[in-house]
């Protein structure tokens, strides 16, 4: 059979893509560190590492989230698939104290890339926090992929005891373990001591590691006793960053650059175990700041737990030493749910009938498509003990529908009106009943 010269040469390209040995992949997750919270997104936080990676892959400017909250983000970060079609309907962030959250969360039957990356002979470890499930082994990273874990359920953790208060949560595979320490540095030590333990014949790795830090810590107040929110920076991180007047937004600052910090150590530690040129390298953030706790999304409006940009629109880095041009900024359109399928593809995985809602970013990350024309729909549920009412919205090409709980509806054109300024409904009323229909359409799909 003869081919298209073009297809030849695209085969040509994909041969010479792939390693013999699949990829390892690095997945770095942080928590509550918005669009204005990293160096090279043009934050005045100095996170030097987290740039480097930036200098050395590609830097996405249209990256958003599966979710503007914790939970729902992680459970599309690790199924491909919105938020809205889980079981449980992981829209809102699931309370640790709740006792009808401890049978919630990620179940049986919901594939994460763990499982597809294991069962293909990935060795797969999660380090660091959870957040999709509690108080019940099934609902355990164990069950979900994970060979190994160390780290915590809850959405947030005393950095200085790695309690929830005083409410042990910091695991060994399955186990609680009373450990103290910041958690960030433990957790950066834990994926070295993980890095280290590789061999020149091991099989190759996927590797969670999911950042509780920028996100406050879980005190606890002895005069209330009960839990208490509360930034949690080592005191000889703030005199890094000194010259911030705010005092909370130089506290959440503080916990940036021990982030950042540990970082810097993991990518020395793939470099001198010679893990750097085979490892593809992901860094983004889970959903937008909050401005209460230090975080900042500026220029975009919104914060997390809202579907403004601020709340969605997130940093992204990817590194893959001579796969992915180095310095490059890549401004398509991409989404948290497409991470799944791209590691598959990358693996060599078969995709099975996952009903993926992501894309495999092979032709973004190689080939130049700017995947404008792509449609993205959120929804956050009602959240009682925080009192938050449901919101949705859906992006397709340059417009964005939203509706929410107090403010009512909105029509953006993004690529005019980037920071959500100017609510376009009654400008362009046929362009609205049209998004507001598409909105419905998704929304009945997500529940088929």
């Amino acid at each position: 059979m003869r081919y298209p010269r073009i297809l030849l040469v695209f085969f040509v390209f994909l041969t010479s893509l792939y390693p013999a040995d699949r990829p390892n992949i690095l997945l770095v997750f942080t928590d509550d560190q918005g669009i204005n919270d990293v160096g090279c997104y043009g934050s005045e936080i100095p996170t030097p590492n987290i740039d480097r990676l930036a200098g050395q892959g590609m830097l996405f400017e249209r990256w958003y989230s599966a979710s503007s909250i914790c939970t729902p983000s992680r459970f599309g970060l690790l199924t491909g698939r919105n938020p809205s079609r889980s079981n449980h309907q992981l829209l809102s962030a699931l309370m640790f104290m709740a006792d009808e959250h401890k049978t919630t969360g990620i179940q049986a039957g919901e594939t994460t890339i763990a499982e597809r990356l294991r069962d293909s002979g990935y060795d797969t470890s999660l380090i660091g926090k959870w957040h999709l499930g509690h108080g019940n082994k099934s609902l355990l990273p164990m069950s979900h992929g994970f060979d190994s874990f160390i780290g915590h359920t809850g959405g947030c953790i005393d950095f200085f005891t790695m309690t929830y208060g005083i409410i042990p949560d910091w695991y060994h595979q399955e186990k609680h373990v009373s450990e103290n320490g910041y958690a960030t540095e433990l957790i950066t030590d834990e994926a070295i001591s993980f890095l280290n333990s590789r061999e020149s014949d091991s099989d190759p790795f996927f590797l969670y590691l999911a950042y509780n830090a920028p996100h406050f810590g879980k005190g606890w107040s002895p005069s209330a006793q009960t839990p208490i929110n509360i930034m949690q920076p080592q005191a000889q991180d703030l005199k890094r960053v000194s010259f911030i007047e705010d005092k909370v937004r130089r506290e959440f600052a503080a916990m940036a650059v021990s982030l950042d910090d540990g970082v810097g150590r993991v990518m020395d530690a793939l470099e001198s175990n010679g893990l750097e040129e085979n490892t593809l390298v992901v860094f983004l953030t889970d959903h937008g700041g909050d401005p209460v706790y230090g975080g900042n999304n500026e220029p975009y409006r919104g914060d997390k737990a809202t579907l403004f940009e601020g709340g969605l629109r997130v940093p992204c880095i990817m590194r893959w030493p001579g796969k992915i041009a180095a310095g490059a900024r890549n401004d398509a359109l991409c989404s948290s749910l497409d991470l799944f399928p791209t590691f598959c593809e990358l693996a060599g995985v078969k995709l099975e009938d996952d009903r993926l809602d992501g894309r495999v970013l092979v032709p973004v990350l190689f080939e130049g498509d700017d995947w404008k024309d792509r449609s993205l729909f959120w929804e956050l549920g009602a959240h009682q003990e925080l009192g938050r009412n449901p919101w949705s919205a859906l992006r397709s090409g340059d417009w964005k529908y939203l509706e929410t709980p107090s403010d009512g509806e909105f029509l953006f054109n993004l690529l005019e009106d980037p920071y959500e300024k100017r609510n376009l409904i009654e400008n362009e009323p046929e362009r609205y009943i049209a998004m507001k229909a598409l909105r419905d359409e998704e929304s009945l799909r997500m529940r088929k």
